[in-house]
């Protein structure tokens, strides 16, 4: 099975300058998680809550660190995901582009 999060929206501390030390800024998270449903599902409207409160918990200085949190997270919570591929976006970071990093994780291997 896959689930998709796509376009989760919230605002967030994220970053290293300055101003984005003390001002929220919209955040965009999508999220693709594939996992073996033997009668156990994973509850997407909780992951889409988890992602959400750690990043506005945490206030991370670096995408990077985010998407790494996040991914231990998932995994701790629903250890029968078996990939997983998160992305984070920052739209308005830039004036005439959107800003995003992602990692692709298999717990496989």
């Amino acid at each position: 099975m896959t689930i998709h999060i796509e376009d989760l929206k919230f605002q967030a501390i994220l970053g290293i300058l300055d101003f984005e030390r003390v001002k929220v800024q919209d955040v965009i998270v999508n999220v693709k998680i594939t996992y073996d449903y033997a009668g156990e599902f994973i509850n997407y409207a909780y992951v889409a809550t988890l992602i959400k409160e750690n990043m506005q918990e945490s206030k991370f200085l670096l995408i990077e660190d985010a998407l790494e949190n996040i991914s231990i997270s998932l995994k701790d919570n629903f250890p029968h995901i078996n990939e997983l591929l998160l992305k984070i976006t920052k739209p308005s970071i830039l004036p005439d582009c959107s800003v995003s990093v992602s990692n692709h994780y298999n717990f496989n291997s």
